[in-house]
């Protein structure tokens, strides 16, 4: 793992949250270096020539991935953006089937028909990730009401970044969101630049937040960089969608340590302001607080960090060893079969 040796003096989590033994502390760590050394992999995979398209590292986002789909139960359902490897892996999806549709391979997850901004797995609760800046949102959206319609108790998380908030789907889902009480936790990823343009030249206010408090939705501003920040956020939000009481909107300061994406010029910023990124990092803050806490020690969590770079070197090798998808089947699984619905006799009902 990447882990430059950089002054962290400001990387405290603050005291031990009661309610989370050692195993689970260790095991947010375990799946915050195994979002990080896939995308390093990713990243590297790129540079090598190995993936055709262009890739959304998420590093220095790890937090925010693990601590929100943390407190998801098994059967709760994930959206995600371009930049969704890690949301993937927090909810369980293969790490070898990820890095198979990264590199457009037939044993990817959806047959190397999707790549690395369309993934999907729905049997972890991942229903998809989407290339299209906020149009995942309002699919997040339907998502919720259809859990709502059919009573089925599931909780819809959707990530989005702070471009997505200026699309205007983005404030259509808001409103209807709220108008129906749908059990959707919005978890924005606010790393200050939509491609290469800051917040402060999109948007007259500083936090996004206050745009879904403008349709009367709770919202929660965090420290993106702090697991816990985040977990307790999105604990209350879940908790609040349980009990049917509708959505919520949590927003996540955060920063992007790599460009926008592989093939992008826009957002690159000079070294001085990326070690200032690093010096925050979430990887270290947590790190820092385990062995503060006698969680674990520094050789423990060594030990966690080369396990995840082995399974981020099997996926990328299994990957590279996978056949390309048949010519011959670039129709399968693309287009769905005719829907049958059966007359039923009675009139459509309100939602």
């Amino acid at each position: 793992m990447t882990l430059l040796p950089i002054p962290v003096e400001e990387a405290s989590a603050g005291p031990r949250p009661a309610d989370l033994d050692d195993g689970h502390l260790l095991g947010l760590y375990r799946t915050m270096a195994r979002i990080r050394c896939f995308e390093e992999q990713v990243v590297a995979a790129f540079a090598a020539g190995l993936i055709p398209g262009s890739t959304h590292p998420c590093i220095g986002q790890e937090a925010i991935k693990a601590g929100a789909i943390d407190v998801l139960e098994p059967s709760d359902l994930v959206l995600g953006t371009y930049r969704g490897h890690g949301e993937a892996i927090a909810k369980g999806v293969s790490p070898a089937g990820i890095m198979a549709e990264v590199m457009a391979r037939a044993t990817g997850l959806c047959k190397g028909k999707g790549g690395s901004m369309h993934l999907a797995d729905p049997e972890a609760g991942l229903i998809s990730t989407n290339a299209i800046v906020a149009g995942h949102i309002p699919m997040a959206g339907g998502v919720a009401l259809s859990c709502q319609f059919r009573k089925t108790e599931q909780i819809v998380l959707c990530f989005f970044g702070d471009g997505a908030a200026c699309e205007g789907e983005f404030f259509e889902t808001l409103n209807m969101a709220m108008i129906w009480k749908v059990p959707l936790v919005f978890v924005c990823e606010n790393n200050g630049v939509a491609i290469s343009v800051p917040v402060s030249k999109s948007q007259a206010t500083p936090d996004i937040a206050d745009r879904a408090r403008g349709f009367g939705m709770p919202a929660t501003i965090v420290d993106g960089n702090d697991v816990f920040a985040v977990r307790s956020a999105v604990a209350e939000a879940v908790e609040r969608a349980r009990r049917q009481d509708g959505p919520s909107f949590i927003e996540c300061k955060t920063v992007r340590w790599e460009r926008h994406s592989a093939f992008s010029a826009g957002g690159t910023d000079v070294a001085e302001q990326r070690r200032a990124w690093q010096r925050v990092d979430p990887l270290r803050r947590l790190r820092k607080a385990l062995v503060e806490w006698r969680v674990a020690a520094d050789e423990d969590l060594d030990r966690i960090d080369r396990e995840a770079q082995d399974e981020a070197l099997a996926a990328r090798s299994e990957a590279e060893a996978a056949p390309f998808p048949d010519p011959e089947s670039i129709f399968q699984d693309v287009f769905a079969p005719p829907l049958e619905i059966p007359a039923t006799g009675s009139e459509p009902q309100d939602c």
